[in-house]
């Protein structure tokens, strides 16, 4: 299992439409195999962060989804979204693996 965290670094004044962008994801990860563990708006500290977390079976997992995710209308639709408002500063992603009982 592997988990996705991306940070972003968003445009303040465009959280409502990056909270309509982060919508349009989380069916799409579940679509391509993946659980989605939600996005993170900012609310009180840092008004430009905003964190997701998702995850896959395997990296392997994850970079088909990737692949798959760059052909898909729906995916096409939700990059075009953020280029279309902006709201999108930057981004990282880092990769996690659990640790449990």
């Amino acid at each position: 299992m592997i988990t996705c965290h991306v940070k972003y670094v968003i445009d303040p004044k465009k959280v409502n439409e990056f909270e309509k962008y982060a919508r349009m994801w989380i069916p799409l990860v579940e679509k391509f195999g993946g659980q989605h563990n939600g996005y993170y708006l900012p609310a009180e500290g840092a008004n430009n962060i905003a964190l997701a977390l998702f995850t896959f079976e395997s990296l392997a997992a994850y970079e088909q989804y990737r692949i798959k995710s760059l052909r898909d209308p729906e995916c096409i639709k939700a990059f075009e979204f953020a280029e279309q408002v902006d709201c999108i500063i930057s981004y990282e992603r880092s990769f996690f693996r659990p640790v449990l009982s």
